[in-house]
């Protein structure tokens, strides 16, 4: 079979071969679907609109014309220029047919799903595939448009014409041209895949390294309930997972930290039969459900050992380690896990080098506020409180931007960000993304309540320099930088040991030359992990009702207070072994010091 010739494939007749016909998002769920399945590894069934389809359909329709007419030498920096060429583009693809042929062949392929799933008519994601996505690099992530929980036949055929469209939105437009790559010369591709019904489940994202450090011997997942738009867009700060590989193969149960995440909306399938622009709706969480794992350790530990197989399988099929940045989706109805998508990661996996640079503040008094830390850089600026896209147009260059969440449209002004402050999101939302990629700093989920605490033009300092929590500080601080390059390190005889303070550093130093960890206090661990002192834990029944308050929001998950010290140090000590694995870690036990404890909740 000529597949340059052809207007729909299916999974099964794709590989990762298979790029310049069906797009990176494709030719990879080809890929797992036809290589992976043996292994367990479970991928839903669906079809690929090609490459060929859309450049037939832009050549056909006199669109090329228009596209031309509206992008040659248009300037992205200019945000008003970009919104108006974009949308008209997108406006002229959707309004235009598909030829007969095309329209006939997408609607027998979305028959014959519906059949290979014994339904009338299917519920499917519609997903856009771009013939430059997912290259090492540049992973388009998030830049054009998936539609979830598509019905019948109509349906398809239009979102499948709003997918291609999505070659042209705002921020596909502004990263083609950052990224160098030729608008003319990409096509898109769409694929059909039968939904996994995440929406009645749970779903979320998962890297084969740690997405702040770049450690490799770490899965690390991202869950939430409803479908994974809410984790991919930042709406919700999720639970999160850490599996440690090495000791995960050899069939141990080694998950080494483990967060509740406030999830307090989710999206769900629009009720009713009526059929509208969108089929999908955001809900309030039940508190129950808030306040519970959205994966059970058993599943996140299937999940982390799929996450292996598909690093290993891309490891081999590119021939140099490949981690891998996958989105998955648990079924509610069918019980059954699923992957929905794999890409390479195009951060942390493309940094080269043996340096390390250090970030020392100054002196400053107590943090505005605080949040999970993307990147290991202090900055200044004025602040630029944003919070609609219509008003993307008053960013200047070199600001700090304070939002709620950012999702692709918001990248023109992204890229032109000193640093990004949002109130929502985790550290797989499109924020810490996209931040991570462009190399900026940013400060994610410091809650709604904090914005307040911002005026635009107010100067301000982000910290990211003090492992897992980045702070936000009035006023222009001073710092020193320092950068150690560690190709200058002299090889010597003695055994060089670590001494590692928090959990969270340990990960960042684990690629220094060192033979394990000399020293981890535990008061160090119990101060950055648990944040209650022992004692109130054991005595919690004796306590003033207001301290049992806040512990009861601190401990949130666990049933038992003894359980969750035990759990919180364990993962605390497993963080730092995993670091240094095989070489030992010796840790110093802890006795109650009065001034190192009295800080705790519950030290008073």
């Amino acid at each position: 079979m000529d597949k340059s010739t052809q207007l729909i494939l299916w999974f099964d007749q794709v590989n990762n071969d298979d790029v310049q016909f069906v797009g990176g998002k494709n030719a990879s769920l080809g890929e797992m679907y036809v290589a992976l399945r043996d292994r367990g590894v479970r991928v839903p069934n669906g079809f690929v609109v090609t490459a060929k389809a859309y450049r037939d359909f832009i050549q056909e329709t006199g669109l090329m014309e228009v596209i031309k007419g509206e992008l040659t030498g248009l300037d992205t920096g200019n945000i008003e220029l970009l919104q108006s060429a974009g949308k008209k583009v997108r406006q002229a693809i959707i309004k235009k047919e598909f030829t007969p042929a095309l329209t006939s062949a997408i609607r027998q392929a979305y028959r014959d799903l519906s059949n290979c799933y014994k339904m009338k008519e299917a519920d499917v994601a519609v997903r856009s595939s771009a013939t430059a996505e997912d290259l090492p690099g540049a992973s388009f992530a998030g830049e054009h448009e998936t539609y979830l929980n598509v019905e019948g036949e109509d349906e398809v055929l239009l979102k499948v014409r709003e997918a291609m469209a999505s070659l042209f939105t705002d921020r596909a437009i502004s990263y083609r041209v950052d990224k160098g790559f030729d608008h003319f010369s990409i096509a898109l591709s769409v694929g059909v895949q039968k939904m996994a019904r995440s929406d009645v489940g749970s779903s979320g994202v998962m890297f084969t390294l740690d997405t702040e450090t770049g450690f490799r011997d770490v899965v690390v997942i991202n869950a939430s309930w409803g479908l994974g738009e809410m984790v991919v867009q930042g709406k919700v700060t999720p639970d999160e997972f850490m599996v440690f590989k090495p000791t995960l193969r050899d069939g141990k149960r080694p998950i080494i930290k483990k967060n509740l995440g406030e999830k307090k909306q989710m999206m769900t399938y629009t009720k009713g039969s009526s059929k509208s622009n969108t089929d999908t709706q955001e809900v309030d969480v039940p508190y129950k459900d808030q306040i519970r794992y959205s994966l059970s350790d058993d599943e996140a530990l299937t999940l982390a050992g799929w996450g292996v197989i598909i690093e290993e399988h891309y490891t081999r099929r590119f021939g140099k380690p490949t981690p891998m940045d996958i989105e998955w989706a648990k079924d509610g109805k069918s019980g059954e896990l699923y992957i929905v998508q794999a890409r390479p990661e195009t951060v942390q996996s493309e940094k080269k080098g043996l340096s390390i640079t250090e970030y020392l503040l100054g002196s400053h008094g107590e943090p505005l506020t605080h949040g999970i830390t993307i990147g290991q850089k202090i900055v200044t600026g004025n602040a630029r409180i944003i919070l609609e896209t219509k008003n993307l147009g008053e960013f200047k260059e070199d600001e700090i931007l304070i939002t709620e969440i950012t999702d692709p449209d918001w990248e023109p002004i992204m890229k032109k960000a000193k640093a990004i402050i949002t109130a929502k999101g985790g550290r797989t939302s499109h924020a810490a993304i996209v931040s991570r990629e462009l190399g900026i700093p940013a400060v994610i989920g410091i809650g709604m309540e904090e914005l307040s605490k911002f005026k635009t033009g107010m100067p301000i300092t982000v910290d990211c320099s003090s492992g897992s929590v980045g702070y936000v500080y009035s006023g222009t601080l001073t710092w020193e930088e320092r950068v150690e390059d560690l190709a200058t390190i002299p090889e010597v005889h003695t055994k060089i040991s670590m001494n590692i303070g928090s959990p969270e550093s340990a990960f960042a130093y684990a690629h220094l030359p060192h033979h394990g960890v000399g020293l981890a206090r535990e008061e160090f661990i119990i101060a950055s992990q648990i944040g209650i002192h022992p004692n109130a834990l054991l005595e919690f029944d004796k306590l003033p009702k207001e301290l049992q308050k806040i512990i009861d929001l601190k401990t949130l998950g666990f049933d038992n207070k003894v359980e969750y010290y035990v759990s919180k140090l364990a993962e605390g000590i497993a963080q730092i072994a995993s670091a240094s694995f095989p070489e030992q870690v010796i840790v110093r036990f802890s006795d109650f010091k009065t001034n190192e404890y009295r800080t705790l909740v519950g030290g008073e």
